[in-house]
């Protein structure tokens, strides 16, 4: 194993959650194996990627209510093309060599995989994407 495999699979945590049964289907396995620890690793880069989003589109979340916040996340991820590279690409940089190549047989499935979990992430977090009031 090459060290830069070995680095990222040892950076990941274990989700005991995912298992792993044999008779799975290769996007599923692929889902519990790489992207669900994956996904996790980077949670608290998301939020934060999240949080600038919202600012950049000037903090209109913030004045939602909380069923309004869960359609925001969703619309910002499917709807702003460039937004959902920028999180598929923190998935993808932490693929090895052959999960990047396993992934690229059925990427369309397997990205619509990942964005479904990050929206999903973003969602049960909502109360950590709260507007920061400093300490007077």
């Amino acid at each position: 194993m090459d060290p830069r495999t070995k680095n990222l699979k040892d950076i990941r945590p274990e989700i005991q959650s995912a298992a792993l049964q044999t008779a799975i289907g290769d996007e599923e396995r692929f889902q519990n194996e790489t992207l669900r620890p994956i996904i996790k690793f980077q949670n608290n880069l998301f939020i934060e990627v999240f949080k600038n989003y919202i600012n950049k589109h000037k903090g209109r979340f913030y004045e939602l209510t909380g069923e309004e916040r869960f359609h925001y996340i969703e619309n910002s991820i499917q709807r702003d093309i460039k937004f959902r590279n920028s999180l598929k690409g923190m998935v993808i940089g932490q693929f090895t060599c052959e999960e990047y190549l396993a992934y690229i047989k059925n990427s369309s499935a397997l990205n619509k995989r990942m964005m479904n979990m990050v929206i999903e992430r973003l969602k049960d977090q909502v109360q950590l994407l709260q507007v920061e009031v400093l300490a007077q």
